[in-house]
């Protein structure tokens, strides 16, 4: 065996994509108040979700993590966190095709995308919309 003269770390860097328009539409429609309760409640959820995900994963109950990518997606798609929806369906596409390796690869992406999702919600909160 060889000696390893030199290891790269590979940093993991995810794009984070938020639909303003989506986020523009649910404060016209229901109001600075209830836009904000809204997102609140969402995001939330997300976290827990995303969670739940990983938990799934690691006690291999792969038709739950299934139910939680889906429902995951439907969540982030009503506030407008398109990334978290395009990787969850991929999620769910492995899960579907019986691939392990592939539902661990998407899985932790989706987790890596959700929590910076999460984190550029809250910062946009700051902002005007």
């Amino acid at each position: 065996m060889r000696p390893v003269d030199k290891v790269t770390a590979i940093k993991h860097s995810e794009s984070v994509r938020l639909d303003r328009d989506r986020l523009r539409g649910l404060y016209r429609q229901m109001g600075d108040s209830g836009a904000e309760d809204v997102l609140c409640r969402a995001i939330e959820e997300l976290a827990v979700r995303l969670s739940s995900c990983e938990r799934l994963w690691r006690e291999g109950r792969r038709k739950e993590l299934r139910k939680a990518a889906r429902s995951l997606s439907a969540i982030a798609e009503q506030i407008g966190m398109t990334e978290i929806v395009r990787v969850a369906s991929d999620t769910v596409g492995a899960i579907d095709g019986g691939d392990s390796v592939a539902t661990a690869a998407t899985l932790f992406r989706l987790i890596r995308v959700g929590e910076r999702s999460l984190t550029a919600v809250w910062d946009l909160q700051d902002l005007s919309i």
